[in-house]
């Protein structure tokens, strides 16, 4: 059985029929629990009520570093964390490749959203691009001892990779994986252990070969893993059973079914 530890599935606009569709789809294909990440503290009552018939389904609650226009206050982001359903806080981190000019107001956020996993022992979800430095550093100086997380759909360095590593975190790795662009990432991807890797999607974006092009879905992350097991040099079962444990190691909220 396979985990896709980071999707969206209210970012995929469909009906309800064709959401449940989409997830009999990916079940059918071994995939059985899927977490649903916000973007959007001010849009996150509405994600929920996507997928709130859904067991299978947990959700995470934050703001991604790119929709600071959505941005919250602390005593917000803290109340709609609380949310039952709620397994771990974000998307939250750093980029500065899209938005360097909002550099200040992102580090405030993602600060904000450490605090809030600190206060309610709740896993971090990271996304980080161009900011290495600062993404280790805010963490370092910000989380608990007890706060882990992952930085998810990553593309980064090993030197980034290790220092979360070191740190207690989690790597999740994406549909990019496949791509023929990423041998840089192939070579990081090898050097993870194998008891910190996660696979995902990243649904609606992100499709892995040979879906790329075409709105990615949470079915896919069956290619991820095969992808990944093949790069590890393992066999797919056991690529399946490690992530999967990890997640739930990870993630201990969320709930199989």
């Amino acid at each position: 059985m396979l985990v896709d530890s980071h999707c969206h599935l209210d970012r995929l606009e469909q009906t309800p029929e064709q959401l449940q569709e989409t997830i009999a789809f990916a079940k059918g294909r071994g995939i059985e629990h899927f977490l649903c990440v916000s973007v959007s503290v001010r849009e996150f009552a509405d994600m929920v009520k996507t997928v709130d018939a859904f067991e299978e389904v947990s959700v995470s609650c934050g703001v991604h570093p790119l929709h600071q226009d959505d941005a919250c206050s602390y005593d917000e982001l803290l109340s709609a964390a609380q949310h039952p359903k709620v397994v771990a806080i974000g998307e939250t981190g750093l980029d500065y490749f899209y938005s360097g000019e909002t550099k200040s107001v992102q580090q405030q956020s993602f600060i904000d959203h450490i605090h809030v996993a600190n206060e309610l022992n709740k896993p971090l979800i990271i996304h980080t691009r161009d900011a290495r430095e600062d993404t280790i550093e805010l963490l370092k100086t910000h989380k608990s001892e007890h706060t882990k997380g992952v930085l998810h759909c990553f593309t980064e360095s090993w030197e980034m990779a290790k220092a979360a590593i070191d740190m207690g975190f989690y790597i999740s790795i994406s549909g990019i994986i496949t791509f023929n662009s990423a041998d840089e990432l192939r070579e990081v991807v090898k050097q993870i252990p194998l008891d910190r890797l996660l696979v995902e999607t990243d649904s609606p974006w992100l499709a892995p070969v040979p879906y790329r092009g075409k709105k990615n879905q949470p079915g896919y992350v069956l290619e991820v893993a095969e992808y990944i097991a093949e790069l590890k040099g393992i066999s797919f079962s056991e690529l399946a059973a490690i992530t999967t444990k990890n997640f739930y190691d990870l993630f201990p909220l969320a709930k199989a079914k």
